[in-house]
């Protein structure tokens, strides 16, 4: 089946700064990685500036005010410190929150089945009051949101992004109609995530240690898609981070592109069982640029084929 591929280059746009990892070269060889892929079939699609009522469901009016008001008219200004903004971040910022949501209701409505969003700035470490870790919006936190709104109202986020996704587990951690399964590493920024936070019973975490054997993240993985199959959810949401890849600069994991693929396979046979197939993925991170597009188009390449 082909994959709906939500973007824009509105994204490029976004430039924390020169030696910052989180960079433009990172989305572009992503795009050019499914464009280079001659197995891959995928559907265009523009990735809409986000309504401020969507980003509402999840962060706070003020919050999102001040936001909206801090871009520089020149140079660039820091939220923290690792997020910067520069002239172009917030039409960027609001194209990667978009993306989730457009595909989230191209699901719904029954006109896709899988989706793709290539996008950043990411937003798995932006909390519903603060914004952190590179990330401004909580993407997949309101592409949840809207989902719901447009009638799929039990949600599973999955997250294999090396980071712990402490945005996420913040916005749904309350919230039995969204499950969300993390596996990072540990100890690693930002130091949340350990197994003994449930939420509700509607949240799992997984660690994994450094320099673990792919073996290990396998096995602590499938146990969290048992969890996430037990949930039973009409729509599975991916937070795709492909910084656990074993060339990454900002991690110590094993794996390769392959596990990816692997992971997303496992995805996909849950979301087949229980969600008529439906899987919107977003990405994360990923600092590695050859890494980084391999691994975007062997993921992309599962969810074509599930």
């Amino acid at each position: 089946m082909a994959v709906a591929l939500y973007t824009h280059l509105d994204m490029l746009d976004h430039r924390p700064g020169d030696g910052h990892v989180e960079s433009p070269e990172r989305l572009r060889a992503v795009i050019d990685a499914l464009n280079d892929d001659p197995n891959l079939e995928l559907e265009p699609a523009e990735a809409p500036m986000v309504d401020i009522e969507d980003l509402l469901r999840v962060h706070p009016k003020a919050f999102v005010e001040a936001v909206l008001a801090s871009e520089p008219k020149t140079g660039r200004l820091a939220l923290d410190p690792d997020t910067v903004l520069s002239t172009g971040s917030l039409a960027a910022a609001r194209r990667a929150a978009g993306a989730g949501v457009a595909a989230a209701r191209a699901l719904a409505r029954g006109e896709a089945e899988r989706a793709f969003c290539a996008v950043r700035p990411p937003g798995h470490h932006a909390e519903p009051g603060t914004a952190m870790g590179f990330c401004v919006f909580s993407n997949v936190a309101v592409a949840a949101r809207a989902a719901q709104a447009a009638g799929l109202r039990r949600v599973a986020i999955v997250d294999f992004d090396v980071h712990h996704g402490n945005g996420t587990q913040a916005v749904f951690e309350n919230d039995p109609t969204v499950f969300f399964a993390s596996i990072h590493q540990s100890p690693l920024y930002p130091g949340t995530g350990d197994p003994s936070e449930t939420g509700l019973g509607n949240i799992a975490n997984a660690t994994v240690a450094p320099h673990a054997p792919r073996e290990v993240w396998r096995a602590r993985f499938e146990g969290l898609m048992d969890k996430v199959d037990a949930f039973a959810p009409e729509l599975l949401i991916v937070s795709a981070g492909f910084d656990a890849h074993v060339r990454d600069p900002l991690s110590a994991q094993s794996l390769t592109e392959d596990d990816f693929a692997w992971a997303t396979r496992a995805i996909v046979s849950v979301a087949n069982a229980r969600a008529k197939g439906r899987v919107v993925s977003s990405l994360e991170g990923g600092y590695d640029l050859q890494a980084l597009g391999r691994s975007a188009a062997a993921h992309v390449r599962a969810l074509q084929e599930g």
